[in-house]
Formats: structure tokens, C-alpha cells, sequence
């Protein structure tokens, strides 16, 4: 017999960092949730180390960046990226990428991305939502069916270290419960292949003294070392928490051999190691034909599931939680138009295409680049080889894989919401105030960014004065659509933004911008809460 019956706003399925990004998003935005994941809070082999800058200037605005940036990622370890024969064998390609503590100020964001592996993230993510009962989190806990309504979702839930079940009522159901999300399944959403699947290894090992050889061998270290020794050890080696842990990703197709016999090929030297963990994953490259199902939405990579190479498969999930949230609190305060909610499909699904084709496009560089022998050879030839690699290497444009601004803060939406968008611009992304896009960052004096001004309601900037200001701010408030007026007499925020009058929604993305106020604001007002 089932129990207790909780009732909720917002009901999460899955307890991991974009799961807890949603729910610090309907926190900041006084939604009530309850997020259900089946595990312990432990991560048992960290895959996740980069958070990427849109993801860094979401968790500014949830109020946990310096927490992430503190976790424990030393400041001096370089960041760059090392193309070599083995780790402390012939470099041939660097790109350099300074340190946290060294690098320069970035012109186009407050938050530069920081290395956060899972095993440091989760956690503060987890003690910044809050367990139960304290907070909404429910750990070891269990989705065992629902079903939705015109007025809700009903779920059934075991605690599934007692045995107990009970019911869940709420408003909304998100599943944010991975690749194989039994919730999809359950919606009858296919998620169908785009590119072939391939099969690799993450291989989790200890080398404590790595790094002090390698600084007595005089040898830079990186935060990637891509291997160029063979088909199997063609992938990357990374230090997780720039100290002596390790992953190194090998193919799952051709590498069957022992774990540790495949670290030491991998270093030119004998350093001692120890193995934490060997595990085989297979890499799917899906987006779901749909994000909605009624009640019930797709987020992160129930959504879809992308290559690792570029990084962008966490930081499209954090977008997807930064876009549905408002979106849901809107709804739930009854100032969402009818187009609100699904314009969630509609903005976040291509974001994930493209950034599905970005990522396929960088592992195949990496899968079909020729590795000549000659390459470890310690001779003229060999000079000659790693020469004209490395001119190859800069070439191809390796090194987008790790330079990519335009993918984690140049896209666009097209949406109902939006006045104006063109998201073709996105091929030659600046920042500033188009239509669609996230609104550009500039220090409005130091320490405070121009990001900070957005979050929770619509902020209408004005670089000019108006006197069809008083009709815009009426409008708004007879729909009951929250918002604030910032008047900015910075002349270098006038000129990024380049019109006088800029709206942005919370989400931080730009709405509409013009020359002067609009004739009508009230069809505004209705077009920007989905109700036109």
C-alpha cells in the first residue's frame, strides 16, 4: 500500500548536476520542488572536469561560482593541451592556455570556464540544494511509474532503503535521469542514432609522482595530453584534479588489454600507479524527437547524449535547466502564455543538434588523423615527421575543441518569444544585444557585470530616455509579467549593446531591442510571455 502523499511544484527525476541546476534555478525563482535520484550522492568514476563559461555564469547568478572555483583545482596548474607521442615522450603540439591564476581577463565574460570534476561538483551541488529533510533532495529513492493529468502528475516513489512507497502530486515532472532515461521511455519519445556508436574506456588511475618527473624531465605539464602513439592510444589522458589523478580514454574496439599495461604504454617513463577503476561506456550520439510529453519534460541527456570532445555535453544540459526554469515558474505564477512552455522544444532541441554535429565533428578529427610511425623516431626523419604534424595540427583546427566561444556563448533562438531573432549570426558570433541571444557581459564597475543585473524577471535596459516608459512598465504589470527597469549611462555597454532600449528575459537571453520604445507595448508584453 503506498503511503504518504507529498505534494510539490515541481517534481525532478535525478539527483545529478543538471538535475540540481534546475533546482537551484526554481529555488532562486521561490518554486517548490522535490528532486528524486536513486543513487548515494558518491561518484565513483569522475568523467565531467570542465564546467564551461555560460555553465560558470549560471551557477554566478545561483550564487555558487566561487564555490566551484574554490573546490579544490590548483590555480597554478596549466590548463593547455599537449598533442605528444606519450606523456613525457616527443611534444608536437601545445596549445597554450596559461593557468587559472595567469591566464588574462576574458573580454566577452565574467566566469571563465574552471576545472570541477564530478567527484568535487556533486556534492557542492548537492550541499547547495539541500537533503532532505532540510532541503528537496530524497537520495537512494526511485521513480517506479506515473501518470499525468489535465491538473498534474502523479508519481509512485520507493525509498529504497526501507522499502516504503509513497505518492507524489505535482505540477510538473522534469527527467533529468541520463542517457537511457526509463521517463522517455516511458513517454514513448524516441531518441534515434545520428552517427555510428562507438565503444571506449575510461581507465581511473593515481600517479603521485608524475608530475614532479615530468617538471625534472623538463616537461610542461597539461591539463589534456592527446596521445598520437596508435588506434587505441590516439584519445585523451587528463588530469582530473591537477594532483596525481588521472583518466585516460582508450578505444574500446581495439584496446583489450590490461588497464595498467595500457597507462604504462601511455608514459615514456616508469612512474608508479595505481588503478581505481577500468570501465567500458559506449558513446551514442542522440537527440530526442521531442522534449515534451504533456506535463512531463526532457532535460539534459534524457534530451540527448553527445560526444565529449568539446566539452558541451554538461553545459547543454545546465542551458536546458536554465531555459525550462523560468519558463515553469512562469506558468506556475499565470503570466505564461499559451507558447511559453513549448518554446522550450523550440529553443533548446536545435542548440543540442548542433552542438551534437560540433562534438561528432572534433572526435572524428581525432579518430581518423594518421599516426606514422615515424613519429616516435629519434632521428632526422622523425624531426620532420613531428614537424609536419604539428603544422597539420594547427591546420585542422585542433585546437577548437578547447576555443569554442561561439558554442558555449554564441547561440541563438528562434522563438516565438523572441522579436527579431536571426540565429544565422551565431556563424559569426560577437556578443551585444541581437534578438535571441544571450546578453552580452560588461563590467558596470568593478566586480559587478552586467549579467548580474538578470535572473529572475524581464530587465528592460535603457542607454536613452523615454517618455512611453510609464505605458511599458503598465503593460507589463496589468499581465503581471515581472519587470525591472536598469537605466545604464556606461557609453561602452551603450556601444556593445548598440540600441537604446534592450529587453532581456530572465534567462538572460535578449528578447527585443529597438531605437525607441514600441508603439504597442502591450502586444509586447503578450509576445515575450508567449501569449501573442
Amino acid at each position: 500500500m503506498i503511503s504518504p502523499r507529498h505534494e510539490t511544484e515541481v517534481l525532478i527525476v535525478g539527483g545529478g548536476p543538471v538535475g540540481m541546476a534546475l533546482a537551484l534555478d526554481l529555488a532562486q525563482r521561490d518554486v517548490g520542488c522535490m528532486v528524486i535520484e536513486g543513487g548515494d550522492g558518491q561518484v565513483h568514476h569522475p568523467k565531467v572536469s570542465t564546467v564551461g563559461p555560460r555553465s560558470m555564469e549560471l551557477f554566478r547568478r545561483w550564487g555558487i561560482a566561487d564555490t566551484i572555483r574554490g573546490a579544490g583545482w590548483p590555480g597554478s596548474h596549466p590548463l593547455d593541451i599537449a598533442w605528444v607521442t606519450q606523456v613525457g615522450g616527443y611534444e608536437i603540439y601545445r596549445f597554450e592556455r596559461g593557468t587559472a591564476d595567469d591566464r588574462p581577463e576574458f573580454r566577452h565574460t565574467p566566469e571563465p570556464d574552471q576545472i570541477c570534476p564530478a567527484h568535487w561538483l556533486n556534492p557542492l551541488l548537492m550541499d547547495a540544494v539541500g537533503a532532505y529533510p532540510d532541503g528537496p533532495l530524497r537520495l537512494r529513492h526511485r521513480v517506479d511509474s506515473f501518470h499525468q493529468d489535465d491538473d498534474g502528475v502523479t508519481a509512485s516513489i520507493t525509498d529504497m532503503r526501507t522499502g516504503e512507497a509513497s505518492a507524489v502530486r505535482a505540477g510538473y515532472l522534469v527527467a533529468c535521469d541520463g542517457a537511457a532515461s526509463p521517463i522517455r521511455t516511458a513517454c514513448g519519445i524516441e531518441a534515434p542514432a545520428r552517427h555510428q556508436a562507438q565503444v571506449f574506456r575510461n581507465i581511473l588511475f593515481r600517479a603521485p609522482e608524475l608530475a614532479e618527473q615530468l617538471a625534472a624531465r623538463g616537461s610542461r605539464s597539461a591539463l589534456v595530453y592527446f596521445l598520437m602513439l596508435s588506434a587505441s592510444l590516439r584519445y585523451p589522458l587528463r588530469s582530473l584534479d591537477g594532483g596525481d589523478l588521472f583518466n585516460l580514454v582508450v578505444s574500446g574496439d581495439t584496446a583489450a588489454g590490461d588497464p595498467l599495461a595500457l597507462v604504462k604504454d601511455a608514459i615514456a617513463f616508469e612512474t608508479p600507479t595505481d588503478l581505481l577503476s577500468d570501465s567500458t561506456w559506449h558513446l551514442t550520439h542522440r537527440v530526442a524527437d521531442g522534449y515534451r510529453h504533456g506535463r512531463v519534460f526532457l532535460v539534459g541527456d534524457a534530451a540527448h547524449t553527445l560526444s565529449p570532445s568539446g566539452g558541451f555535453g554538461l553545459n547543454t544540459g545546465i542551458g536546458d535547466a536554465a531555459d525550462l526554469g523560468w519558463k515553469l515558474a512562469a506558468q506556475l505564477a499565470g503570466w505564461a502564455g499559451t507558447e511559453m512552455l513549448a518554446s522550450y522544444e523550440t529553443e533548446r532541441r536545435p542548440v543540442a543538434l548542433k552542438s551534437l554535429d560540433t562534438a561528432n565533428t572534433n572526435l572524428r578529427r581525432t579518430m581518423s588523423r594518421e599516426l606514422p610511425a615515424d613519429l616516435r623516431a629519434d632521428s632526422p626523419d622523425g624531426e620532420l615527421a613531428r614537424t609536419e604534424m604539428a603544422a597539420r595540427l594547427h591546420e585542422s583546427g585542433a585546437r577548437r575543441e578547447f576555443d569554442a566561444p561561439e558554442a558555449h556563448l554564441g547561440f541563438g533562438y528562434s522563438s516565438p518569444l523572441v522579436v527579431g531573432a536571426d540565429t544565422e549570426i551565431s556563424e559569426h558570433w560577437r556578443p551585444g544585444s541581437d534578438p535571441g541571444f544571450r546578453a552580452a557581459h560588461g563590467w558596470l564597475r568593478p566586480g559587478v557585470s552586467t549579467l548580474d543585473l538578470f535572473g529572475r524577471g524581464f530587465v528592460l535596459l535603457c542607454f536613452d530616455d523615454s517618455d512611453r516608459l510609464d505605458g511599458v512598465e503598465r503593460a507589463f504589470a496589468e499581465r503581471r509579467v515581472p519587470l525591472d527597469v536598469a537605466r545604464c549611462e556606461n557609453q561602452e555597454i551603450a556601444q556593445l549593446y548598440r540600441f537604446p532600449f534592450v529587453l532581456v528575459r530572465p534567462d538572460g537571453h535578449v528578447a527585443w531591442r529597438s531605437d525607441q520604445m514600441p508603439d504597442d507595448p502591450r502586444q509586447l508584453a503578450d509576445v515575450v510571455r508567449g501569449a501573442a
